[in-house]
């Protein structure tokens, strides 16, 4: 029995199912169901009751609920001890880090606040394997290097364009009325990951008129009247001045968390790994457009 396993046994005590501590811990729900077989295997006990509702502790669960939660009691005090301050440097894509991350990360800040944290939300990421960052949010999984990865969230875009343009520009029904419009996007040799090469996804040959290597700039181009672009609906439809186009368009990306091997040791880095899973996690819907 190992504490990794307790704690994937807490998570789910406390949220009574394992679809829902599934993002807390950062793995899904058929590893966290394999983590607690195995645990209870360990331990000769059973230790949840499935139910409609979800899993609910045997008398054997609750027995180990109580220890568990004292251990985690010292190891928290173990860790304040020995990690109440320090760095922690983030590096984010600039539209995540600047548009969601920078938008909660204070929380973080207000519950540790002996760390310093950097946030380095930019088109050009830093790399975990050559300790240049300590955790990376990523448009893909990286392949390479010394790394612990898992998906941190799911998320939407959609054709947005600013009401006042959509007043004055020709109509916009189908695909085809998209070549009639003035499009946003990126220049194609500043696309710094192949994930944001959506244009032919949406119908084959399409060609931005307006183009950034920056999608802050394009949401301002978008917002100013000037055309018509895909954005990331967490950053869409924070604006109430800009609406969907073509709804039935509709893309899926995934952001992905890296950090080096040698930073699962670090109690800070964890925090901010447990952290930012709970918080992609309980923002699921605003992210993938479905509020």
């Amino acid at each position: 029995m190992n504490w990794d396993d307790l704690r994937i046994f807490l998570a789910v005590a406390r949220a009574g199912q394992i679809a829902r501590a599934a993002p807390l811990v950062g793995m899904d729900a058929t590893t966290v169901g394999r983590r607690l077989r195995r645990l209870e295997q360990a331990l000769g006990r059973t230790l949840f009751q499935a139910q409609r509702d979800g899993q609910h502790l045997t008398e054997a669960g609750d027995r180990l609920l109580v220890r568990a939660e004292a251990m985690e009691r010292s190891m928290a005090a173990i860790d304040e001890r020995e990690d109440t301050g320090g760095l922690i440097r983030v590096s984010a894509s600039e539209g995540f880090g600047t548009w969601f991350l920078a938008h909660h990360l204070g929380g973080f800040a207000r519950l540790h606040p002996g760390l310093t944290i950097d946030l380095v939300a930019t088109s050009g990421l830093l790399s975990p394997s050559k300790r240049e960052t300590d955790v990376a949010l990523l448009l893909a999984r990286p392949r390479q290097g010394p790394l612990v990865t898992r998906k941190l969230a799911d998320y939407g875009l959609r054709i947005f364009a600013a009401k006042h343009y959509l007043e004055k520009a020709p109509p916009l029904a189908t695909r085809d009325d998209l070549k009639r419009h003035t499009l946003l996007g990126y220049i194609p040799g500043y696309i710094f990951a192949p994930e944001l090469d959506y244009l032919d996804d949406i119908a084959p040959g399409l060609q931005p008129r307006l183009r950034s290597s920056s999608i802050n700039a394009q949401y301002r181009m978008t917002a100013s009247g000037a055309g018509i672009a895909v954005l990331p609906c967490f950053i869409g439809d924070s604006d109430p001045t800009l609406v969907r186009v073509l709804p039935e368009i509709a893309l899926r990306r995934s952001f992905w968390l890296a950090t080096h091997q040698d930073a699962q040791a670090s109690p800070r880095i964890r925090r901010f790994v447990d952290w930012v899973s709970a918080l992609a996690a309980e923002h699921r819907a605003g992210l993938l457009g479905e509020t």
